[in-house]
């Protein structure tokens, strides 16, 4: 009777242990998101960097790559001084309490991961950001003007955005599945983008004589790099290694496989051509797509919104665009914006049945999706221009003028160039 009673004492206490248990640093985890972290990392001053250096021409791709990497610097500046703390900080509409990472030491836990851990992995995400909206500006927009512009956007549009969607903001939140970044990140970039490109003009010759990129082959290797890194973008959003993140980790892939061939299978039918720079683009926009469903579609799913998410992009780039009369220079609306809205609808309608709630409503979660969608779209095309402004103002103009322009903003600004042949 002692034994039982013993016995039972000790059944007791399992709920306390294994609560305590999430209480630690798990490894495995850790180990993990060290890498998944590293791989976004390699997305912006690599990946992203190739595949616009690429998609530019000859005398703008040094400054197009110094884009990406002085976004990506100054992205990770900002984030560490406040954006962090308004994202993830304690508070209802913007996040407070963590300027500078204040009270974040070795052994703050978020999760079964450390905390520093976490910011370093959150702040690759506002980096790429930036960097992802940098693509609809290039080739006109000073240096300078972008890099202020880049540390006031992350603060002012991309950490309040982040802290609704993913850092305890109830007001503003409004219950949609993002699980990757599908308003957070693409959404938000691509509305950013095209805002600036509006505010800025079109380029010199645009509409009049042909702009095509430098090299296709840095385009297909950016491509490549990006597609590389997003399984960490993906299944690092878990932030734990287990069976979620490997879902994610396989549905990434689908994706943006099926995304190449809807880009190309959309490009033969419209021109008898499939060229490399279509097949990159939709593997980007295959992959745009399945992000905010990345932690809740299944293989099947993953190949509808890859696909569409591909075809979709192609007609934004080559017709669509065409409606709206804005230079979106590398097209990061289009590809990103438009294709992001896109796997922000379907990531309500292709729910894996492992994943779907208790009573779930494909149409009470589109309410959900369309309305968060729209926050993003109209809070960040107001702040950025707002933004964009102050920065242009605190810099003596937003816009090279026209001889930089005509010579080139590689050997204007940087007083190289890249290929020295």
């Amino acid at each position: 009777m002692r034994k039982l009673k013993f016995l039972l004492s000790l059944s007791a206490l399992l709920p306390l242990v294994a609560s305590a248990a999430t209480d630690k640093i798990n490894g495995g985890d850790t180990a993990w998101m060290i890498v998944a972290t590293a791989l976004v990392m390699v997305m912006t001053p690599a990946g992203l960097a190739l595949f616009y250096g690429g998609l530019t021409r000859k005398k703008n791709t040094l400054n197009t790559i110094s884009m990406s990497l002085g976004g990506y610097s100054v992205a990770t500046l900002a984030w560490i001084i406040v954006g962090y703390s308004i994202a993830f900080g304690h508070g209802d509409i913007i996040g407070s309490g963590k300027f500078m990472l204040e009270g974040i030491t070795p052994d703050t836990i978020k999760g079964s991961i450390p905390e520093l851990l976490f910011v370093a992995f959150q702040g690759t995400f506002a980096a790429i950001t930036i960097a992802i909206a940098g693509g609809s500006m290039i080739e006109r927009v000073k240096f300078s003007t972008y890099l202020l512009f880049s540390f006031l956007w992350v603060i002012v549009v991309y950490a309040p955005i982040t802290h609704w969607a993913w850092g305890g903001g109830t007001t503003l939140n409004f219950g949609e599945m993002d699980f990757a970044g599908g308003t957070v990140v693409h959404i938000n970039a691509g509305i950013a983008g095209f805002v600036v490109a509006m505010i800025l003009g079109k380029r010199k010759g645009f509409g009049k004589e042909a702009i095509k990129p430098v090299s296709p082959i840095l385009v297909a290797l950016g491509a490549a790099l990006l597609w590389f890194g997003w399984f960490g973008f993906n299944a690092g959003s878990e932030l734990a290694a287990d069976g979620v993140a490997a879902s994610a980790f396989i549905v990434t892939n689908v994706a943006a496989a099926l995304g190449v061939l809807g880009w190309m299978a959309a490009e033969y039918f419209v021109y008898k051509k499939s060229t490399l720079v279509g097949a990159a683009s939709g593997a980007v926009a295959g992959l745009v797509a399945i992000t905010p469903a990345s932690g809740s579609a299944g293989v099947g799913g993953a190949i509808i919104i890859g696909v569409i998410g591909g075809a979709l992009g192609f007609f934004g780039v080559s017709k669509i665009k065409k409606l709206f009369k804005v230079d979106d220079s590398l097209d990061a609306f289009w590809v990103h914006g438009l294709v992001g809205i896109w796997g922000s609808i379907a990531t309500a309608i292709f729910i894996a049945g492992y994943a779907m709630p208790e009573h779930y409503s494909i149409g009470s979660q589109l309410v959900k999706q369309i309305e968060a969608i729209l926050l993003t779209i109209v809070y960040s095309g107001i702040m950025s221009a707002i933004v964009f402004f102050v920065a242009s103002l605190l810099t003596g103009g937003g816009r090279v003028d026209a001889e930089t322009e005509q010579i080139g903003l590689d050997e204007s600004i940087h007083g190289e160039e890249a290929f020295n042949l």
